[in-house]
């Protein structure tokens, strides 16, 4: 089972994003939820990274675990906004789609 907690901040801005587990829904190297869930947060890692008004720090530390969280000031708001709305559908997506494979739980908190 793949785990997905997303916090969000009062304003529905992406704080964090941890995923751990296996999904187990098709053999190591082609399971396709697996497959979601890492291209959709690699890819928000990747256009979040170097923007101005944006900082993201991350972790792979092994196989089938993964953690981001994102800082920002106002000039990448528009941006974290942006991106994180599009990885919590994705995920969303995922989720809906393979609810025995994937759970994802969103909580809010101030950001600190």
């Amino acid at each position: 089972m793949v785990r997905i907690e997303v916090v969000l901040d009062e304003e529905g801005l992406l704080v964090s994003c941890g995923v751990s587990g296996h999904a187990g829904a098709g053999p190591r190297g082609s399971d396709v939820v697996c497959a979601a869930v890492s291209v959709l947060v690699r890819a928000a890692v990747r256009t979040l990274s170097g923007r101005e008004g944006i900082r993201v720090r991350g972790d792979a530390p092994e196989r089938g675990a993964f953690w981001l969280e994102t800082d920002y000031s106002a000039a990448g708001r528009e941006r974290l906004s942006a991106v994180g709305a599009f990885l919590l559908e994705g995920l969303r997506s995922v989720t809906e789609s393979y609810p025995e494979y994937c759970r994802m739980s969103i909580h809010t908190e101030r950001r600190k």
